[in-house]
């Protein structure tokens, strides 16, 4: 993750840019966190379990960072199984997750580099498995700000913890 170049390919380029900025942000929130910190139960209350620790959060975030190319390379017909949650135990740990799982990303443009990013037509719009319809370029969008809504959510945490 380089942070001083940006990718010179339109529209692509802008959306992995941010993405990777974002992941940046986020792993710069968590980098000093030990274990207990990460695995600290802050929210018991919250019936998501997505939510209840940043070890919990960072487990849904680089999953969710799979699901979305897996949704739109599923989309383009190809055959290919959705990531299990793994629970990490470790910042650096997360770090790599978050660095792999955005390589997977970028990996989708590589692999696609004519993908078409704005579809207007409902039915070529992509069904995500929560049952919104998006396009490229939306999931994207929304991938991007799922990651800034739990940093955001992490950092909330840290106050909790850290306090």
């Amino acid at each position: 993750m380089n942070p001083k170049t940006f990718r010179p390919n339109g529209a692509i380029g802008a959306l992995l840019d941010e993405y990777e900025k974002a992941l940046r942000e986020l792993i710069e929130v968590i980098r000093a966190l030990s274990p207990e910190e990460l695995q600290q139960v802050v929210d018991s209350t919250t019936k998501d379990t997505d939510c209840q620790s940043i070890q919990s959060i960072l487990t849904h975030v680089v999953q969710s960072g799979y699901t979305y190319v897996i949704i739109i390379r599923k989309h383009l017909g190809e055959t290919i199984e959705y990531k299990e949650k793994i629970f990490l135990n470790s910042a650096s740990d997360y770090q790599t997750a978050l660095q792999e799982m955005f390589a997977f990303n970028e990996a989708l443009f590589e692999d696609y580099p004519n993908l078409r990013l704005v579809e207007h037509l409902p039915e070529k719009k992509i069904t995500a498995r929560w049952g919104q319809q998006y396009d490229v370029d939306q999931l994207f969008e929304h991938a991007i700000v799922h990651v800034l809504r739990h940093r955001r959510q992490i950092e909330r945490f840290k106050l909790t913890i850290l306090s």
